[in-house]
């Protein structure tokens, strides 16, 4: 996603985000993304509330989670078309949204009550 992309939802991240009618939120330009784990599947993306002064709010990995330091890397957005454009449907959601997603078409999209 370029910066021109983060700013204006194309019909696909208009149409997520109505069908679990939450409000339109464009992206960061970081992501926080565990890129060892790209191969594997599903793939889990998290919306938190960006801490002041923060750059990160999305974090996403595929297949399961490690606590260990180091699992997550910084990346720009404009990457995921290469790297992970299942994705880029969800990044207009809004903070506190967390989606799962497979490559096989599964899609499950929540609110986190916390």
């Amino acid at each position: 996603m370029q910066k021109a992309d983060r700013a204006h939802p194309s019909a696909q991240q208009k149409q997520t985000c109505d069908k679990y009618q939450l409000p339109l939120h464009p992206p960061e330009e970081m992501i926080a993304i565990a890129l060892d784990a790209l191969p594997h599947s599903p793939i889990y993306g998290t919306r938190i509330v960006l801490a002041e002064n923060g750059t990160i709010c999305w974090f996403i990995h595929c297949g399961d989670y490690s606590a260990e330091s180091g699992f997550y890397q910084a990346l720009h957005t404009s990457h995921l078309e290469e790297m992970l454009p299942e994705v880029i449907p969800y990044l207009f959601l809004p903070e506190g949204t967390k989606f799962i997603i497979d490559r096989a078409g599964y899609e499950d999209v929540w609110q986190d009550e916390a």
